[in-house]
């Protein structure tokens, strides 16, 4: 019998469209077990000398120089498809594509990074691909480098991102709504005693938790920490730095001289045990970072939401009553201590959350996914 063949494409600028390809593999391999799944690096299979330059600049930018991306960010958003640009991107590594396809010989192709997908769509067009094609938005807005009239299915994380794809042309049925894919942990009931016990918190206490993002760029984490520290509200704080180790050494005065109680990690594969036991969270803006907090009904503060897509994404979670923005530091400190102290706001807020997204999004994708690979199976066999 031949085996389930997938092939992922994702990229690591930036950790969202990685985890979302991790997701949707973990439900594959639930589904199953035999599957052989290639999961590829769009930027490595291009150039790992590249991959790492592009890497590079895009941290440094959104780190230090975050109006610069926003402005390239809406300054590509709306490019034709006919464009000469355009083709430039549709073609971009094609042949590295191709020898992908001819060594993995997928039955399923899935792309959670638009422009690896914007190439694939083209040969399935020109009939150079004839594999279904799903691709994964991971951001609750639209972009021209999403869209691409080749695409056999989108997976969308909203309605407002359906309705977009829908007015730039794009076949409503081919549109599905099933929220971003994130791994089916964050769906999981936790034991909030058992972890409160597990890192030392108190469990009367309010917890907020920081997340720096996966390479530690949350803009004036130390001020933010400073703050929260010592903020007139008694409550306790976990802080994840992500892989920035300059930026987790330089809260060693903080964590050590604060009024409140601050935990501090680097890296970490359990957030969503810290989620679990947190009535806020502070962070960026970043499609899945959203997911995940909305699958678990956690309230959001979008710290100086980045231009571009987190912009965006934060303005989602205020129009959907879920996340607050703040956009200094005084706004942040403002907007906890008001908080803190009307907790049936919070409640208001996990109420909102609990609202925005269907649950068990990697469950409800996989499944269509796999609908389409039977109907494609059943449309080769009629002709």
């Amino acid at each position: 019998m031949k085996r389930f063949k997938v092939l992922v494409f994702s990229a690591t600028f930036g950790a969202g469209h990685l985890r979302a390809a991790e997701a949707i593999i973990e439900e594959i391999r639930k589904r199953n077990p035999a599957a052989e799944i290639t999961h590829l690096d769009w930027g490595g299979l291009l150039s790992p000398t590249l991959n790492a330059m592009i890497k590079g600049t895009y941290i440094g930018m959104i780190a230090h120089t975050p109006r610069l991306w926003g402005g390239f960010y809406y300054g590509t958003a709306r490019i034709s498809p006919e464009s000469k640009l355009q083709g430039f991107l549709n073609n971009m590594g094609k042949t590295s594509i191709q020898r992908c396809l001819q060594e993995v010989r997928p039955d399923l192709i899935i792309c959670t990074y638009p422009t690896v997908a914007g190439v694939l769509a083209q040969m399935r067009l020109t009939g150079e691909l004839s594999v279904p094609l799903v691709t994964v938005v991971t951001d609750y807005t639209i972009h021209s480098q999403w869209i691409h009239h080749g695409v056999d299915m989108y997976i969308v994380g909203c309605d407002d991102v359906s309705r977009g794809f829908i007015s730039r042309g794009i076949n409503p049925g081919c549109i599905h709504m099933t929220g971003i894919p994130v791994s089916e942990k964050f769906e999981r009931a936790a034991q909030p005693s058992v972890l409160w016990a597990r890192y030392g918190l108190h469990p009367g206490r309010p917890t907020l938790l920081i997340m720096a993002g996966a390479y530690g760029v949350l803009s004036h984490l130390k001020r933010v920490c400073r703050m929260v520290g010592n903020v007139s509200f008694p409550c306790q704080a976990i802080v994840v730095c992500g892989w920035n180790d300059r930026l987790y050494k330089s809260l060693d005065g903080v964590v050590d001289n604060c009024r409140n109680p601050i935990l501090r990690f680097g890296y970490v594969n359990n957030v969503e045990d810290f989620m679990s036991i947190s009535n806020v969270i502070v962070t960026k803006a970043g499609g899945l970072i959203v997911s995940e907090s909305l699958t678990k009904h956690l309230p959001l503060i979008i710290f100086k939401p980045i231009p571009g897509q987190e912009e965006e994404n934060a303005k989602f979670l205020n129009r959907n009553g879920a996340g607050r923005i703040a956009h200094n530091i005084d706004d942040l400190e403002q907007i906890i201590l008001h908080l803190l102290k009307n907790p049936e706001e919070l409640e208001q807020m996990r109420q909102a959350a609990s609202q925005v997204l269907p649950g068990r999004s990697a469950e409800r994708a996989v499944d269509l996914m796999l609908q389409l690979v039977e109907e494609h199976k059943y449309s080769m066999n009629m002709r």
